[in-house]
């Protein structure tokens, strides 16, 4: 097992002393990215509409998050940094991708809260399906936050380049008004085998197996579905994307170890939360379902660390673009922006 993969989830994630920027993060689930901002030394305050996420958030973090369902017209505390990731089912790969016809979108609050509070920096993800079929709606989020002052920059950043042992491509869209710089990614990768160490091999009381017709199941899927690998998650490279339905379903895209004497069995909670490159002292409250859908909707608080170092390194430059240097990353209206 990797005692530095280890060391780095239980270490470095912890929230460190606080200083006087306050990080408002909206849509916050159970805290995965402001753990990473916490880790950087920002204060955190949560609004999340889910009574387990905030419990989660609260348990763990030192911040406070608050039981609210956001609405467009919510009064919100003055800050310099805004976070959050608004509800991604409208423009997920897997979803139907309606977009504004969706009640679940989240854009239209985080835009007004950009607008009411004018942070310095504010920053979002969310899943690369918004960059396909819903592009328009994409660019039109961008135009509005860049006509309150704002340069846009985005990146589809992979989890796997900044130390988590999971393949996880998401959308990271920031609005600053200065010289901001994504952080850079490693070339080294962590394994699912280096992450899990001695759990992958362990059988618990608790732990379920897949019955005789599951996996006939799966062979089936995997059949139909061309599968030129098995869908078991393999120790020597970095574990699929975790998502709700592949942590909590019993589908045949499940995530499964396959142990030595043939046998699968589901992942664990503990196991679900190492590939996100969740500590090990990080508790989540609520079902067991409750616990996966948390896990599975997080923001990799290790990719989150990073994020928020360099929006700390953007906050402690005093370089600021004049309005004549702004000019060169306005879009002209209507604009897309290139893929």
């Amino acid at each position: 097992m990797s005692t530095n993969y280890l060391e780095t989830i239980n270490i470095i994630l912890k929230p460190k002393a606080l200083n006087s920027h306050l990080v408002l993060d909206l849509f916050a689930g159970c805290g995965g990215l402001s753990l990473g901002f916490e880790a950087q030394g920002f204060e955190t305050y949560g609004f999340e509409k889910d009574q387990d996420c905030c419990d989660t958030y609260d348990n763990n973090l030192q911040g406070r998050c608050e039981l609210r369902k956001l609405k467009i017209n919510s009064e919100l505390p003055p800050t310099s940094v805004i976070i959050g990731g608004p509800p991604c089912q409208p423009f997920s790969v897997g979803g139907k991708q309606k977009g504004l016809a969706d009640s679940r979108d989240g854009f239209p609050i985080f835009v007004n809260a950009i607008k009411q509070i004018n942070p310095d920096i504010w920053l979002f993800e969310n899943v690369r399906g918004l960059l396909y079929k819903n592009k328009w709606y994409f660019d039109q989020i961008t135009q509005a936050l860049q006509d309150l002052g704002y340069i846009i920059e985005w990146k589809l950043l992979n989890a796997v380049d900044f130390g988590v042992p999971q393949n996880r491509v998401r959308l990271i869209v920031v609005g600053h008004r200065g010289k901001f710089q994504f952080p850079k990614i490693s070339s080294k990768r962590i394994t699912a085998g280096e992450a899990l160490g001695e759990l992958a091999f362990q059988v618990l009381s608790d732990s379920k197996f897949l019955t005789p017709s599951m996996d006939k199941y799966i062979a089936k899927y995997e059949k139909a579905s061309c599968c030129k690998h098995p869908r078991d998650l393999h120790l020597d490279k970095p574990a699929r994307t975790l998502t709700c339905r592949n942590l909590a379903g019993a589908t045949g895209d499940m995530h499964r170890i396959k142990l030595p004497d043939g046998r699968r069995r589901r992942l664990s909670i503990r196991e679900a939360a190492r590939l996100q490159s969740f500590p090990d002292w990080f508790n989540f409250s609520g079902s067991e379902t409750s616990c996966y859908n948390q896990i599975g909707n997080a923001v990799s608080p290790l990719l989150a660390f990073y994020l928020a170092k360099s929006v700390r390194d953007y906050l402690e430059s005093s370089y600021r673009l004049s309005a004549k240097e702004l000019k060169k990353y306005t879009l002209p209206k209507q604009l897309s922006l290139p893929l």
